[in-house]
């Protein structure tokens, strides 16, 4: 199924005469809208090869069907509003006590520079320690989901640490319509759930510099309000955030039974379907209203409805074509019943260079 359209352009003559692939960098855009038919017999391997470069798929102001092309099938269903990973040094993130998270800059396996929190208060009973995000807009999203990279070391291989040592911590979240800065108190956040390690590392793993990454999704919602915080409360545990990205999901652009459906944000919990009118494409009419559903997975469903093509218009992929594209004939100009051009004496092909040379009728 076409993701996305784009627009046939003028090539260099050169380079298609001497049987030389132009750089997509070289392709000049033609003013008008135009169409492709891959049945001419005008170079259309090259063309499509061309149109499915990874620079032209999915630009808008393109006509060309892209439903044969390999890459942009559409954009990602998650859309990020927060990933640590792209911070250089410090994240900025609130810790209380002073005694409890460090911020430490440190390096990985493949000794690549890292940032982390790190808390290890193991010897110390009653450990509350917290750990807050920034404020982060929610971008009209109702439902985000955080994942989570953590390394945690395991109680039974650090001596004198039994009943004051623990494998878990908890995350909450706090909403609000504006940035609170450093006012926001532990009593005001909501829960969303401990959270354990599926390895722990030793001090043997130390030793080689072996890191037992694990990584945890959750999901926060649902949410009303501007932004949230995220925080991280530790208990006891002998803990290392290596990083946090919260985003959300949405459905991509589609079109379907002839009808266009907009991208659409998921719903506010795991089990809600968000109900998207879809409206029929050009030269296409509704036969019944035209609806999908738009999963908490960020998946359409449930297709219900179409549109069909008007008088004088055939279906063809996710569109209604009147009569077929013809190559090198400008406009104004006949054709002889011979399949000349009236105007130039049967040499159409002499326009098919350095000109308009695809166009679309009907």
């Amino acid at each position: 199924m076409g993701a996305s359209f784009l627009v046939a352009s003028r090539l260099n003559p050169g380079g298609i005469c001497g049987g030389v692939e132009e750089p997509v960098g070289s392709l000049e855009p033609l003013p008008e809208y135009v169409h492709w038919d891959p049945r001419l017999s005008v170079l259309p391997e090259l063309m499509k090869q061309l149109m499915c470069s990874e620079d032209l798929v999915g630009a808008r102001h393109f006509l060309w069907d892209t439903g044969d092309c390999k890459a942009g099938t559409g954009p990602p269903a998650g859309v990020n509003l927060l990933d640590t990973s792209t911070i250089h040094g410090d994240w900025g993130w609130l810790t209380y006590p002073a005694h409890g998270w460090d911020s430490i800059n440190e390096v990985d396996e493949s000794f690549q520079p890292i940032h982390t929190y790190q808390v290890c208060n193991v010897m110390s009973p009653n450990q509350n320690n917290w750990l807050r995000t920034s404020w982060v807009p929610r971008d009209g999203a109702r439902r985000v989901y955080a994942e989570i990279k953590f390394t945690l070391r395991d109680c039974n291989s650090m001596p004198g640490v039994l009943g004051t040592c623990k494998e878990t911590f908890n995350l909450y979240y706090l909403e609000s319509d504006r940035d609170l800065g450093a006012s926001t108190q532990e009593s005001q956040f909501l829960k969303i759930d401990t959270i354990a390690a599926d390895e722990s590392f030793t001090g043997a793993d130390l030793g080689v510099r072996r890191l037992k990454l694990n990584t945890e999704v959750r999901g926060v919602g649902p949410l009303s309000k501007r932004g949230f915080y995220l925080a991280f409360q530790d208990i006891g545990a002998c803990l290392a955030i290596l990083s946090l990205r919260i985003y959300y999901k949405k459905c991509p652009t589609m079109v379907r039974n002839l009808a266009a459906f907009s991208e659409a944000v998921t719903g506010a919990d795991s089990s809600s379907l968000v109900e998207v009118r879809g409206q029929c494409v050009r030269h296409s009419e509704e036969r019944d209203t035209p609806k999908m559903y738009c999963s908490a997975e960020g998946e359409w469903l449930v297709p219900i409805g179409k549109c069909v093509c008007s008088a004088g218009y055939e279906e063809r992929r996710d569109a209604c074509e009147g009569e077929r594209a013809v190559w090198g004939r400008p406009a104004g100009l006949g054709l002889s019943p011979g399949g000349g051009c009236l105007a130039t004496g049967g040499h159409c092909g002499q326009h098919a260079l350095g000109g308009n040379s695809i166009w679309e009728e009907g």
